[in-house]
């Protein structure tokens, strides 16, 4: 039996955006979905807990109008509300440890840590052994589709084509995990997977000059395009087989030369989801993303999916 979705909720719109964005995204894999809050008892209640109330109360009311907008939503998928006494980011990972994916919500550029947004879920990231969602506020279904023609009505929206999904791919050391993760999210949503490789052109070579110049050797770089060809053949390479798996998934590759972080925000801006990678877990409490993860989650809008490898 498929493990549920987790996703947690803090109150926030980015939480609410990424409930329902989980919320589809259980429906598309046939599961159920946790709608996890985590709360921890302060010394002195904090100023937004009303007087007539207490914590646990407020934590209580807040996972149930979640609760509630997602079952409203999505009135035949299976949905629980867990309410998890702990801090913050140990009580997540601990609700989605046997989860096979968690959803957050994020703020993006500029955030200023939060209960699950800006640096928490960073952390999260950081630390989990799943792969882990990121959404932005104001994200909805719409806005995982192309655009719809005039005169289609909301409700007819998941019948407009998604949108594709991005994965950023490294050749150095590609990652089954990753790899699959991204095919079996297009495949899910019919639609196509786009695969971006950036490189960084190799160190110049050395060689002696023809003359006994006092300059000593000149470097003679490798041609860029050369390097270009061979990088595409690594790339095609390494699809070939995921191809073969997944044969209904139309695939374009794209090799380009460049900072990864910087291509990958420009080539997800058109896209429905964006799959990068995240090598080894980090246990350590202050442990975050790497610097394209990192960079991905505060530039890039559409729906952010980290996915831990060895």
């Amino acid at each position: 039996m498929a493990h549920d979705i987790v996703v947690g909720v803090d109150g926030s719109p980015e939480g609410l955006a990424a409930a329902h964005w989980a919320a589809r995204e259980a429906e598309r894999r046939g599961t159920g979905l946790a709608v996890v809050h985590v709360w921890h008892r302060h010394p002195h209640p904090p100023p937004y807990i009303p007087l007539d109330s207490t914590e646990r109360a407020w934590a209580e009311q807040l996972l149930g109008e979640a609760v509630r907008s997602v079952r409203t939503a999505h009135p035949g998928l299976r949905i629980t509300g867990r309410l998890v006494c702990d801090a913050t980011v140990a009580g997540m990972l601990k609700a989605a440890a046997d989860a096979d994916l968690l959803v957050l919500g994020s703020r993006g550029l500029g955030a200023v840590g939060g209960f699950l947004t800006g640096s928490v879920s960073q952390r999260v990231v950081g630390r989990s052994t799943r792969p882990v969602v990121l959404v932005r506020a104001g994200r909805s279904a719409a806005d995982e589709h192309l655009p719809a023609t005039d005169g289609v009505a909301p409700e007819e929206i998941p019948g407009t084509p998604y949108r594709q999904v991005v994965l950023g791919l490294r050749t150095d050391r590609p990652c089954d995990e990753l790899i699959e993760f991204a095919f079996d999210a297009a495949r899910r949503r019919g639609t196509g997977l786009s695969v971006i490789h950036a490189f960084r052109p190799a160190p110049v070579a050395s060689v002696p000059l023809v003359s006994a110049a006092p300059e000593g050797p000149a470097p003679v770089p490798r041609p860029l395009a050369q390097e270009l060809a061979d990088q595409e053949r690594t790339v095609a390479a390494v699809l070939r087989p995921w191809r073969e798996k997944y044969p209904t998934v139309p695939v374009t590759e794209t090799v380009t030369e460049g900072r990864a972080a910087v291509v990958l925000v420009r080539e997800a801006q058109a896209a429905g989801l964006l799959v990068v990678g995240r090598r080894g877990v980090d246990h350590h409490v202050g442990a975050v993303p790497g610097p394209v993860t990192h960079a991905v989650l505060h530039h890039v809008g559409c729906a952010v999916a980290v996915v831990p490898h060895g």
